[in-house]
């Protein structure tokens, strides 16, 4: 069984880096590791010579969706492409695991695995926390065959895909969800799933560190948690009620918390970025596309 392993960067070189070095503790190593970047500032040609797998780099516009598309592009042969966000700490058994997993159930389509720890919702996970909480997993006996359980959609920090349903359907992630890209591993996952069972494995463990720099503006990100549910619910990957019940938690998190915001969040972007969604939604113009034109630079505090 081939699997390739693709990481989309930008704008975080000692972060993939690394996620590259970090490969050379898996006891299966992957078979083609695609680095998808948006300049060649985004990785350091140390890293690259140091890797245990050669990489290849691809270059292309900034963004989750058209930095993964780049990746799907170079598909040849491969039975699993395993996406990783670059801040995603894998288990040294993680990849001998998941070739087992797709091997062992033919209707298996999409796979995502167990996050011991996320620091998206903090200020973050340091690398070295990361490998001792994984070090103490495997201690504890916690690295055992595990359970499998239906979900609806993989995590996009660890997303895991049969390739014969891309190829023979042409699926690639919609680039309509700029930047961030948020909610596109439910879109892409929902529309892989219909060819077969999407699960989730306890067996793949993993510490997603859910570093802040490198990710869209806090004005941005808000507008975005209001468009892209929206947009998703028209597509029909996202039922209305789950669609509101997310616009409506993270609306009501960014008011709440806007008088004393986290010192990693920027609360008032996110809530301005709300704020001018919701307008554009009663004018009829709300589009996950309209970030592109807000004002706002990048925010490490998203």
């Amino acid at each position: 069984m081939k699997i390739t392993v693709a990481i989309a960067t930008t704008g975080r070189p000692q972060i993939i880096g690394t996620a590259i070095r970090d490969l050379a503790r898996q006891q299966r190593l992957p078979d083609r590791l695609i680095i998808s970047a948006a300049s060649r500032a985004d990785v350091d040609p140390r890293d690259i010579a140091a890797s245990v797998v050669a990489p290849e780099i691809v270059f292309g516009p900034r963004g989750a969706t058209t930095q993964r598309n780049a990746a799907l592009a170079r598909l040849t042969d491969e039975d699993v492409i395993l996406f990783l966000d670059d801040d995603f700490v894998m288990a040294g058994d993680f990849l001998l695991r998941l070739e087992g997993l797709f091997r062992d159930h033919p209707d298996l389509s999409v796979l995502t695995g167990r996050v011991l720890a996320d620091g998206i919702g903090n200020s973050g996970i340091a690398h070295q926390d990361a490998l001792q909480m994984l070090a103490a997993h495997e201690a504890a006996g916690d690295a055992g065959p595990g359970a499998l359980r239906p979900v609806n959609n993989a995590y996009g920090c660890n997303m895991a895909f049969r390739c014969a349903p891309i190829r023979a359907h042409g699926l690639r992630f919609d680039e309509n969800l700029p930047l961030y890209g948020w909610l596109e591993d439910i879109d892409f996952s929902r529309r892989v799933a219909a060819h077969g069972r999407c699960l989730q494995a306890s067996a793949l463990a993993g510490v997603h560190l859910g570093t802040k720099s490198g990710r869209s503006s806090g004005l941005q990100f808000g507008y975005s948690q209001i468009a892209n549910p929206v947009y998703l619910f028209r597509r029909d990957t996202m039922c209305g009620g789950h669609a509101l019940r997310m616009m409506s938690r993270n609306f009501a998190a960014n008011l709440a918390k806007s008088l004393r915001p986290e010192p990693w969040v920027d609360r008032r972007g996110r809530l301005r970025g709300n704020m001018l969604a919701l307008a554009d939604l009663l004018r009829g113009r709300l589009e996950p596309r309209n970030i592109l034109t807000l004002a706002g630079s990048a925010d490490a505090r998203s």
